[in-house]
């Protein structure tokens, strides 16, 4: 059933096609009345021409057979007949014709017998495929009976023009049928589309666009519920953001007072007992924690308030991604010289490559990406570097792939790792996932600042592998962030 959903039509589609088959139907029933009478008509119309012309040419044979001696095959061909006609001559038993492909034998049977009882008729045949009608005249004055047959192709010639015609007419009222209802359902679905589209804008970020209905009575209930709904979610939003910010400052006081309390603590480590020290472990480990996480809450507000702005420097990407990963791999506190390896690649065509990039920023990802590696991954494998698009030139962007030795990403989890405090089947196992929910949130919101975006896909011969795209030179304006604006956008949709 969702099958069938995806692959149905859409809207506009079903409309347009909609009208094609009304215009296609319309037609062919016009065309068909039209050949249907014209048909009647000049078969109508030419029979009775035909019956006139048989009468005349039958009286002037029975004149001329009334006189004594007259020669019948003469007289026969003096006949004046219409172009295509042929005359046939029963008198005193014997058959006579002006044609040897038209005689006795090719008149149906049951028209020589009507009318050599002394009926006039007329009947329409076929000779060799050709249409003929053929018209009877009994001549009882002197034992005769005069048959005439006519050809009926030159009719059947115009009739088959007359239904190419119609047939043509029939489709392109159907193509004008089908421009009109593409017109019409553009015009009909056009209020939908600005709605459509205010939805997308508010969807990537934009929380100030509203849907301004002009002077279509019938679409302001509808701008009107939107714009109440996107007031709601906007209002909604700022407030959460608000919040978080609020508690995320409020919280720096007393962690700094815990953390000051903690460093005289760890003065006195040594005069602790045991317990005492496993305690004092446990309250550094999770301090440092919860430092962490009020420091991603603050960076998450930054975001939502759309304060957060990038401050870029012109570096080499080779250089700089060496630098990060170093950095990463090396845990808080450790000799920079004793850092765990982790190997990085530089593809070809990455090599001399130089970008534009907020330093701190782009730090910051490969950390979270390193640290996500470390705790769920089974440690980091090696870091690609690659520019997919050339080093250079419009369209250029930077790829970093981080690649780890865990069990992978399974499909449903992707749509959802990059959204904040989602921590997956990791959820609630303490020491198995002791992050904070935020990190890889933090990454995209990172990525989009720079204009790019992050991606996790399988990694040859296992294991996951997140994909970083960065622009060599970050869109104007991406710098702004993705909070909402001052003020609103309308989006007319009359």
């Amino acid at each position: 059933m969702n099958r069938e959903r995806r692959t149905r039509p859409g809207l506009r589609a079903r409309v347009t096609v909609t009208f094609a088959v009304g215009a296609l139907a319309l037609s062919g029933v016009m065309a068909g009345i039209t050949y249907l009478t014209a048909r009647a008509g000049f078969l109508s119309e030419r029979q009775a021409e035909f019956r006139r012309q048989a009468y005349v040419n039958a009286s002037l044979v029975q004149n001329a057979l009334r006189v004594p001696g007259t020669e019948v095959n003469q007289l026969l061909e003096s006949v004046d007949t219409l172009p295509g006609s042929r005359s046939v001559l029963n008198t005193n038993g014997q058959w006579f014709a002006t044609s040897i492909s038209v005689g006795r034998s090719q008149i149906p049977a049951a028209e020589r017998e009507l009318v050599l009882s002394g009926t006039a008729a007329s009947q329409t045949f076929t000779i060799a495929g050709t249409p003929e009608v053929v018209v009877g005249v009994p001549l009882p004055g002197v034992h005769a009976a005069y048959f005439e047959v006519f050809s009926l192709e030159e009719i059947e010639r115009t009739l088959q023009t007359l239904a190419l015609t119609l047939a043509i007419a029939a489709g392109v009222t159907t193509l004008a049928g089908a421009a009109v209802g593409q017109w019409a359902a553009g015009r009909a679905l056009r209020p939908l589309r600005g709605v459509s589209d205010a939805a997308a804008a508010i969807a990537e970020g934009d929380l100030g666009t509203r849907v301004d209905a002009g002077d279509d009575a019938d679409l302001s209930r509808l701008a009107s519920s939107f714009n109440r709904m996107a007031d709601h979610l906007q209002e909604r939003i700022e407030r959460e953001a608000r919040f978080t910010s609020d508690v995320s400052h409020e919280l720096r006081s007393p962690l700094t007072t815990l953390s000051a309390s903690l460093s005289v603590l760890e003065t006195q480590r040594d005069q602790l007992r045991p317990a005492g020290r496993r305690a004092l472990d446990l309250l550094s480990a999770d301090l440092s924690r919860f430092t962490r996480m009020v420091s991603d809450l603050l960076e998450i507000s930054r975001f939502d308030a759309g304060s957060a702005e990038l401050s870029l420097d012109d570096v080499d990407a080779s250089e700089l991604v060496r630098h990060a990963v170093v950095a990463a791999a090396r845990p808080h506190g450790s000799d920079p010289f004793r850092a765990p390896a982790v190997p990085v690649v530089i593809e070809p065509a990455a090599t001399d490559m130089r970008v534009r990039i907020d330093k701190r920023r782009f730090e910051r990802i490969v950390a979270n990406l390193v640290d996500n590696a470390r705790q769920y991954g089974g440690g980091v494998r090696r870091v690609v570097v690659d520019a997919p698009a050339g080093a250079h030139g419009p369209g250029a962007f930077m790829r970093v792939a981080v690649e780890d030795d865990g069990p992978g990403i399974a499909p449903d989890e992707r749509d959802h790792l990059f959204e904040r405090f989602y921590r997956g089947h990791h959820a609630g196992r303490r020491g198995a996932g002791e992050g904070t929910g935020l990190g890889l949130a933090l990454v995209a919101e990172h990525a989009r600042l720079h204009g790019g975006s992050v991606a996790v896909e399988d990694a040859p011969g296992g294991g996951a592998r997140f994909v970083i795209d960065l622009p060599v030179e970050p869109v104007a304006g991406s710098a702004g962030g993705d909070g909402p604006p001052e003020g609103t956008t309308s989006r007319v949709v009359g």
